[in-house]
């Protein structure tokens, strides 16, 4: 019986020959949302590359375990066909490849096929995309907002389980901010009730400026390789703001 959706246990994580993460635990169920916080160098960006697979990340202790199933030697594509899906902060251009080319693959069309399936394209314009724009190559030339909005169109059009969207507030304005979250809210059925919800998510973030617009029930704190604290979004947020990271997890050791 799976009991959870993602599980990391006693996770260790070495880059180049350098421990980087240490004995990280950290359990997500089905339909919850959590967020990762953390100052920059904390290991944010090490664990979201370990879940994916890359090889350079070299996991040297611990397990992490999808849907029940060990995934921690898996490939990066047995982890996307297993249903985790990723939003990149700064995602490579891909030429030669057209958005609506990678729309199909991503939605499971025929690659053959004259245009994109109808719920594909409403998507499209729900995120403020044209026909013509279908048309460019992958994220070449794209404006920060566009490139952010073009990886969530990918992921409404893949619909994975498990989502990590990696500093999702950074490099946009205040619209797009909005726009995004709306698109994440639905992605992670937040229009469900909490029962109701199928999809999980991780929010990794360094502002955590998105919390202002998409819910999350548990917030996590990154120091140093491990996770330091873990409780109420809001609270633990407030209190990174008042007091700065090393502040706020000197505060979850009194409490």
């Amino acid at each position: 019986m799976i009991k959870l959706l993602l599980e990391i246990t006693d996770l260790a994580v070495e880059v180049s020959g350098k421990e980087v993460l240490t004995d990280v635990d950290l359990y997500i169920d089905k339909g919850e949302t959590h967020v990762l916080l953390g100052p920059n160098g904390a290991g944010k960006s090490t664990l979201f590359m370990t879940l994916l697979g890359f090889p350079k990340y070299k996991v040297t202790r611990g397990e992490i375990l999808f849907k029940g199933e060990n995934i921690t030697n898996y490939s990066t594509t047995d982890r996307v066909r297993m249903g985790i899906g990723v939003s990149f902060q700064n995602p490579p251009a891909i030429r030669g490849v057209r958005l609506e080319d990678i729309l199909k693959v991503e939605s499971g069309a025929d690659e053959d096929a004259e245009e994109l399936d109808p719920e594909v394209m409403e998507l499209v314009h729900k995120l403020k995309f044209d026909e013509k724009f279908l048309d460019r190559d992958v994220n070449l030339g794209f404006s920060g907002g566009e490139v952010k909005r073009s990886e969530i169109l990918q992921l409404l059009a893949q619909k994975p389980d498990f989502i990590m969207f990696d500093e999702p507030d950074s490099g946009v304005d205040i619209e797009n901010v909005e726009l995004l979250a709306e698109q994440i809210n639905i992605l992670l059925e937040k229009d469900k009730k909490i029962g109701m919800r199928e999809k999980s998510g991780l929010l990794i973030t360094h502002l955590g400026y998105i919390l202002n617009f998409v819910i999350a029930d548990t917030a996590h704190v990154l120091m140093d390789g491990k996770i330091a604290c873990s409780g109420n979004p809001a609270e633990i947020l407030d209190d990174i703001r008042k007091e700065g990271f090393k502040g706020c997890v000197q505060c979850c050791k009194v409490h």
